[in-house]
């Protein structure tokens, strides 16, 4: 009888990626350290589906620029010099130049993932000084020198690569020291980001949007459509010169999605009615930053990120719902920091840390007012002005001190279903995304008849939000919190969970069940799965093999670090005792730790730092 592997995926924590979102916790049940009972994992919503043809608007304003002004294709690229899916795309822009010379023009926008690669940024900023010091020439010369070096990208091979193209190293060493050029990058991120391109590479061909690191064909396929367009307009009167032009005059500043497909939660279509209702239970703390009475008859508990556009655009819709409904309404906070928004992390931090001094909201309302200074000065800046105690807030903000906490909060968003931002519940009432007042203000008064309703002309007293909820979710009936039941198998095409020949695994290569684990050193929750893999692992013997997987999340500044620790132990055939070390010592890891861990091991820690600090395994925990 020929034998069947099965591959099982184990997802660990919680995780969201740039092809998806969500989360799983074993049997749908609340994720660790959220005290409440028992809540199935919602249905998923339809997955968007983006219109293959739409046009984005993507200005080339002021960008570098290399090829023919009157050409009748732009192709404007987003990209990381640090991301390995980058270079292999700045290889594939270098073959369509070639095949389409004098007939397509290159855009180049700035997007340094910071929160996975710590030498984009500075990556990035030596190219903006090389503009500076020669123009787009310049640029582009340090462009392909900085791919040519790529992912080995520390301070010492930037300023190579500044030398090799004829730039002044001290002025490059100074702008990346400053920050000089910053201000165009962000700008860079927010336009990609707003037109549905958090991730690298993406390119834009004449609008149309093309994601990852494709072949050739894959672009041909879009340039000869684009060009026969193009030159249709050139044929009804537009000069070539401004054909690019024209295009972005109707072309789309947000994403778009095909007829029929759900959008993503952070552009939610708006009905024109209340949004139907759709309940979970979300328990709130007793210190979760909270402002209104606290026998509200009603409750919204927001699911809300301080680097989210549309987080922004709620929060004047809840205070006018305050104002409206006044003593009536409570707002409660809970942390969502999306992986696409590298400085929401900090941005929470920084709330956490007021928190604990009593000011969150007014720290809260600082970050919004500017969403675009969310840097550790900003925050420190914020703190003096709000009246904090600077170094007790610095000593919470920049040591982590709530890290756990935002990680309950993000926990407890998968297990209810908010995994885009803004989220609320109106006495666990699901209302998705920044919905206006219009809309949301029906919703208020429907819930407040029924707090009414269920009062019976009495005063709402301590717990009466639990009560209220209760009574929602008794309302809705059991689609509303369905029995916890083990999480059904996902359907996945052939191969789409490889493991390689090399991948650290426990077991035998012919077990009949595989468990393919995707996990993160720094993270509270993948340490607490590791005594049940155990617990399995002596149960079914050799019937059983654990494959493990890098997702280090970007919360987590120690994790990617500590990932190259362990691929630099795997090296030398000690990957699992790695593995124990670091996440026995996960509240320490540091550059010094993971050496003395080597050194523990009996590894040879020269060749484990020169390992480490090759950057070599990069590519290979970006593609786990």
């Amino acid at each position: 009888m020929k034998h069947v592997s099965w591959i099982v995926a184990l997802v660990v924590g919680f995780a969201i990626g740039f092809f998806g979102r969500g989360a799983l916790d074993g049997g749908g049940r609340q994720g660790p350290g959220v005290a409440a009972a028992p809540v199935a994992q919602p249905p998923r919503p339809p997955r968007p589906v983006e219109n293959p043809r739409a046009v984005y608007r993507v200005p080339v304003d002021g960008s570098p620029v290399k090829g023919p002004a009157d050409a009748l294709v732009t192709i404007v690229e987003s990209s990381d010099f640090q991301c390995p899916f980058c270079k292999r795309g700045a290889a594939t822009m270098t073959q369509v130049e070639e095949a389409y010379r004098g007939k397509v023009r290159f855009v180049f926008k700035q997007n340094p993932l910071t929160a996975i690669h710590a030498q984009a940024l500075p990556a990035a900023l030596a190219t903006e000084e090389a503009r500076a010091q020669g123009g787009d020439q310049k640029f582009w010369a340090m462009h392909d020198k900085l791919f040519e070096l790529a992912p080995s990208l520390d301070a010492a091979s930037i300023e190579r690569a500044a030398r090799e193209v004829g730039l002044d190293v001290e002025k490059v060493k100074a702008a990346i020291a400053s920050g000089k050029g910053r201000e165009r990058i962000e700008r860079d991120q927010k336009l990609v980001v707003s037109v549905g391109a958090p991730g690298t590479p993406a390119f834009f061909v004449n609008g149309r949007k093309i994601t990852g690191a494709r072949p050739l064909e894959a672009f041909r396929a879009v340039i000869d459509e684009e060009l026969k367009s193009a030159e249709a307009l050139v044929q009804g009167g537009v000069s070539r010169a401004q054909v690019y032009d024209r295009i972005m005059e109707k072309a789309s500043a947000a994403p778009v999605y095909q007829p029929g497909a759900a959008p993503g939660p952070e552009r939610a279509a708006a009905p024109a009615a209340p949004p139907p209702a759709a309940y979970r239970k979300v328990p709130v703390r007793a210190d979760d930053p909270a402002r209104g009475p606290r026998d509200a008859k009603v409750t919204v508990v927001l699911f809300s990120d301080f680097q989210c556009p549309f987080c922004g655009r709620v929060e004047p819709t809840l205070k006018r719902l305050e104002e409206d409904f006044p003593g009536q309404l409570r707002i409660v906070w809970k942390h969502q920091p999306l992986p696409m928004h590298p400085n929401a992390i900090p941005a929470a931090l920084a709330a956490e840390a007021a928190r604990e001094q009593g000011k969150f909201w007014q720290m809260h309302d600082k970050i919004f007012g500017d969403p675009r200074a969310l840097t550790a000065e900003s925050f420190e800046r914020y703190a003096r002005e709000i009246g904090l105690d600077v170094k007790r807030f610095n000593a919470a903000a920049v040591g982590r001190k709530y890290e756990d906490r935002i990680q309950a909060d993000q926990q407890l968003a998968g297990s209810v279903g908010a995994s885009g931002t803004p989220t609320m519940f109106f006495n666990c009432r699901q209302v998705v995304g920044a919905r206006p007042y219009e809309q949301m203000r029906p919703v208020v008064e429907e819930e407040l008849k029924k707090a009414e309703a269920l009062l019976k002309g009495g005063k709402a007293g301590a717990g009466f939000y639990e009560k209220a909820c209760e009574a929602n979710l008794a309302l809705a009936g059991p689609q509303a919190v369905p029995a916890a039941a083990p999480a059904p198998a996902a359907a996945l095409a052939p191969g789409a969970l490889a493991v390689r020949p090399d991948d650290p695994a426990k077991g035998s290569a012919k077990a009949p069940v595989t468990l393919l684990l995707f996990s993160d050193f720094q993270c509270p929750f993948c340490a607490r799965v590791n005594p049940l893999l155990e617990q399995v692992e002596r149960a079914y013997g050799d019937k059983v093999r654990v494959v493990w997987k890098h997702q280090p999340l970007p919360m987590h500044s120690q994790a990617v670090p500590a990932a190259e620790a362990a691929e630099a132990a795997r090296e030398q055939g000690k990957f699992w005792q790695m593995h124990d070390k670091l996440f026995q010592n996960q509240r320490l890891l540091s550059e010094a730790v993971y050496d003395q861990l080597a050194r523990e091991l009996g590894l040879d820690v020269a060749r484990f730092q020169a390992a480490r600090r090759s950057g070599r395994a990069r590519a290979r925990i970006e593609e786990d």
